[in-house]
């Protein structure tokens, strides 16, 4: 299907006058095509800016994309993160990718799905991902097998520390370098500069303003004692503190979409480069969002409306609104679209080629239905509707609140929409865990590492997860030689892999022996090096967090397995185990050797 519309020129590179510089390097690229940058934001609200009227805060550098782009009033995500990218990334409603939960394998995205990635990639463009992926940890989920030339950050759902965590980059462990969305950004700059004279696509998925609140001393400083403006209008209990916390963290993104803006400015790359920002969902606390239900999880507005500010500097309109309904499938028809990039996919695509809204003020736009969906609970938005899951019905521009039920105004609606949320669910028959027979996948022919981390893994006896969100958790309290933790498996193809595990264990307790085994094959080592970590997090959060503590784990080589295609169960247990405690455990890291 094409969504190319001819009233883009897209060998037209820019039609101010240039210095000589800027002529020079527009003469040594002959490909016009327009870079991409995706900025997203992770449990940011719609009202955590200044642009959407918040005083609480200052993002003038956000601000400045809808100031000289074009804002979407009534964008739609998905009420949490992993479905939200997935659709983004597909233009795919996201039980259709099979997402169906934020962790523990339910995040993974069908690997036969077309990314936007892959799109780009197919047509000469440079790929690369920074940040947090929360859409499959293994190869073929990863981002390097989704089309991504460069990934550098952490494929799970959160993080447990933001000040030089362990990463990963093209699925070797590294350590980033201080605070965690100021690292990502340096690598895009990084890519910005290696790729400048190529057409580019650049997906920042920062981690922020997810918890753990972890914001930098000097933005704390500002927000610690200020003295909040607009408090939420949910809940007369709202979490000050936290309010803080995350404002905070969006000034932080602020400052970096500033610096990525001021490079492309550097490079003359602005002309040249479509930007986008938006969030993948509602605010994570009860606090300020124009006074609309729901937050972070909900279906309701609140929970799944969006900033969406696109600039395309000479090509689109500069602080043009656009009140037309959409929605996170539309980005890659749209983003196709502006780049000329096809095929589109082999599957169908939900999404809408946004760009008549873009260019053409009396574009006939039809009505339209979109649909929101986490936990059982469904609701649907047309242009002036909401249906919730309680099948209430609002009149959003007059009662963005949902305050007023117009049911018996409108039945005849009210029940088309039921009607539609009814069919939607049986088409696109979201998922769960009983029937997702999908195992985790181990070496994939194409990639040399691959991650087994806790997350995955489920313990046996009375091994412990360190905390009952399992993305960013270890398991702990192996006390018991009968105790075991298991992954199930998929070995895509033969091979021969060197085995690393990444533990902590005090000097008091070195000297276990531990097995990992598949079927017939095993390996086996002595645990002979101490390592006591404390754990990390706790100095820098500015408020008490939900999700695991971390620690400082180290890897051992256990030796090297010979692994055949096929599914299996693989599990760790203790050999010997001569004093109180095994070790704590979190991750195994596969090497293809061949």
């Amino acid at each position: 299907m094409k969504y190319f519309f001819p009233i883009l020129v897209l060998l037209v590179f820019s039609c101010k006058e240039k210095n000589a510089t800027d002529k020079q390097i527009a003469l040594n690229r002959d490909d016009k095509r327009p870079n991409i940058i995706l900025i997203l934001a992770d449990d940011q609200g719609w009202g955590d800016l200044s642009s959407s009227g918040n005083p609480n805060l200052e993002t003038p550098h956000i601000d400045a994309l809808a100031t000289y782009g074009i804002s979407f009033e009534n964008f739609y995500v998905q009420p949490v993160c992993s479905p939200t990218r997935a659709e983004i990334l597909t233009g795919r409603y996201f039980p259709r990718t099979g997402v169906y939960s934020t962790s523990s394998g339910g995040e993974r995205m069908n690997y036969d799905e077309t990314t936007l990635a892959e799109l780009f990639k197919d047509n000469g463009y440079k790929t690369a991902a920074y940040g947090k992926w929360h859409n499959g940890t293994q190869a073929p989920y990863h981002p390097n097998t989704q089309g991504f030339d460069e990934y550098y950050g952490f494929a799970s759902g959160h993080w447990g520390n933001y000040f030089s965590p362990m990463l990963e980059h093209n699925g070797k462990i590294v350590k980033g370098n201080g605070f965690l969305v100021d690292d990502l950004t340096d690598h895009g700059l990084e890519f910005i500069e290696k790729h400048k004279d190529n057409p580019f696509f650049l997906y920042l998925p920062f981690n922020t303003p997810h918890s753990p609140m972890q914001v930098l001393d000097s933005l704390w400083q500002k927000f610690e004692k200020k003295e909040l403006q607009l408090p939420s209008n949910q809940d007369a209990n709202e979490n000050q503190m936290f309010t803080k916390a995350a404002l905070a963290l969006v000034e932080n993104i602020d400052y970096n979409v500033g610096r990525l803006m001021a490079r492309l400015r550097k490079l003359y790359l602005e002309d040249n480069t479509i930007v986008i920002y938006l969030s993948d969902n509602g605010p994570n606390s009860l606090r300020w969002n124009g006074g609309m239900r729901g937050k972070k999880g909900s279906t309701d507005e609140g929970g799944v409306r969006s900033p969406l500010y696109i600039q395309w500097t000479n090509f689109l309109d500069e602080g043009k609104k656009i009140n037309q309904i959409a929605s996170a499938v539309d980005l890659l028809p749209t983003l196709a679209s502006l780049a000329d990039v096809y095929p589109i996919t082999a599957k169908p695509i939900d999404g809408k080629n946004l760009a008549p809204l873009l260019f053409d003020e009396n574009q006939n736009w039809k009505d339209r239905v979109i649909y929101n969906h986490w936990n059982g609970k469904t609701s649907l938005r047309t242009q002036e509707f909401r249906l919730d899951d309680d099948n209430r019905l609002y009149h959003i521009p007059s009662d963005r609140g949902q305050t007023n039920d117009v049911s018996e105004k409108y039945p005849g609606k009210r029940d088309s929409l039921v009607l539609m949320k009814n069919e939607w669910l049986s088409m696109v028959e979201p998922k769960n865990k009983t029937n997702d027979e999908r195992s985790f996948t181990l070496g994939h022919p194409e990639q040399i590492f691959t991650h087994l981390p806790a997350r995955d893994g489920l313990p046996h006896g009375k091994i412990k997860r360190s905390n009952k969100y399992p993305n960013d958790s270890y398991f702990t309290n192996w006390k018991n030689i009968k105790d075991s933790i298991s992954w199930d498996v998929e070995i895509l193809a033969d091979g021969k892999f060197e085995v690393e595990l990444y533990y902590t264990c005090p000097e008091e307790n070195i000297g276990s022996i531990v097995e990992l085994s598949l079927g017939d094959s095993k390996i086996a080592k002595k645990i002979t090096k101490a390592h006591d970590s404390k754990l990390i997090g706790k100095k820098m959060d500015r408020v008490p967090r939900m999700e695991s503590y971390v620690k400082d784990f180290i890897p051992m080589k256990l030796g090297a397995m010979v692994l055949k295609e096929g599914k299996g169960t693989l599990t760790l247990k203790a050999l010997e185990k001569p004093k109180l405690e095994v070790a704590d455990i979190r991750l195994l890291v596969f090497k293809r050797l061949n």
